[in-house]
């Protein structure tokens, strides 16, 4: 197969961009190279200071490009309610559901949800749900939502999502990323059941050198976890641009199927060329995905309305 990269990416002109955690790792080359491209990248990061130097570093490598910085904060529901507030662009082309945490120590979100649960999912969920007239307002619409290839070993129980009992970082985070699968691929069935034009992918990146693992809450804990992630990351991971590859294909490639998982090609899904995945049972599985989202809308308080003027 033919390596995919940047250069496939066609002309993202016209289009406008919300990238979540994208002052970092796979957000901020995501932001970049669709920016690079002549999108309108809006970035959305929880860090005002780490916000400010990312937007000032992608003015450098990609001069000329339109972007700008909002704040958000996926772990507080007030938070993505102000930024979806705040939106007064006349649409949304495309959103990238790209910021998480990954296992990080028991904690609790401002809403007292388990952090996994409540930022990789919830909060996603969140920010989508009240972007979604926006999305609507758009004539192609896309949502891509980054999961993981450890999805695939997630013990998946709605009845017990974010309990403290037994308590497992691992777990808590692949079970966090299972949920952004059937989140995506419910989004997608319902869009297109009430005939809107939005395409929702999922996708993994494959072993990435960011620093989810050794920055953020993962910060605090000793020095030997921190050297020793860091000297795995280095040995074993790819470089960031390879992660965002996938992203990126799924963001901006015209046979990027809605509905779709979007992986690494490669063993495990851990490297190789981005493709599409169609034997994950979260695909398929309606019953349980209807289940997380009736029970999302009911956590978070928002719903997925699909503006009547825009169906078609």
């Amino acid at each position: 197969m033919r390596s995919w990269t940047f250069d496939a990416i066609p002309d993202q002109s016209g289009r406008l961009a919300v990238v979540t955690g994208a002052n970092s790792g796979i957000g901020y080359v995501t932001a970049r190279e669709l920016a690079r491209r002549g999108a309108h990248v809006v970035l959305a990061c929880r860090s005002a200071e780490r916000g400010r130097a990312a937007l000032a570093r992608l003015r450098a490598e990609a001069p000329g490009a339109r972007a700008e910085l909002r704040p958000l904060d996926l772990a507080a529901l007030a938070s993505i309610r102000d930024f979806a507030a705040g939106w007064d662009h006349d649409r949304l082309d495309l959103l990238v559901n790209n910021a998480g945490v990954a296992m990080v120590p028991f904690a609790r979100t401002a809403d007292g949800f388990e952090s996994h649960f409540g930022v990789n999912h919830l909060g996603t969920f969140a920010l989508t749900g009240l972007l979604l007239p926006a999305l609507a307002a758009a004539p192609a619409a896309r949502v891509v939502t980054v999961s993981s290839e450890g999805q695939r070993f997630a013990r998946f129980d709605v009845d017990r999502l974010g309990a403290e009992r037994r308590y497992s970082a691992p777990f808590a985070y692949v079970a966090s990323k299972r949920a952004n699968l059937y989140f995506a691929a419910e989004l997608h069935r319902r869009a297109a059941a009430a005939g809107l034009a939005l395409r929702s992918l999922a996708v993994a990146p494959g072993l990435t050198r960011t620093n989810v693992l050794t920055g953020g809450a993962n910060a605090a804990r000793g020095r030997l976890y921190r050297s020793a992630t860091a000297l795995l990351v280095r040995l074993a991971f790819r470089p960031v641009a390879e992660g965002a590859r996938t992203s990126l294909y799924a963001a901006t490639a015209d046979e990027a199927p809605g509905g779709g998982y979007v992986a690494p090609d490669g063993f495990l899904e851990l490297r190789g060329e981005p493709t599409t995945r169609h034997r994950p049972r979260a695909l398929s599985d309606v019953a349980t995905a209807r289940r997380l989202w009736e029970l999302s809308e009911e956590l978070t308080g928002v719903s997925h309305p699909l503006p009547a003027a825009h169906r078609r």
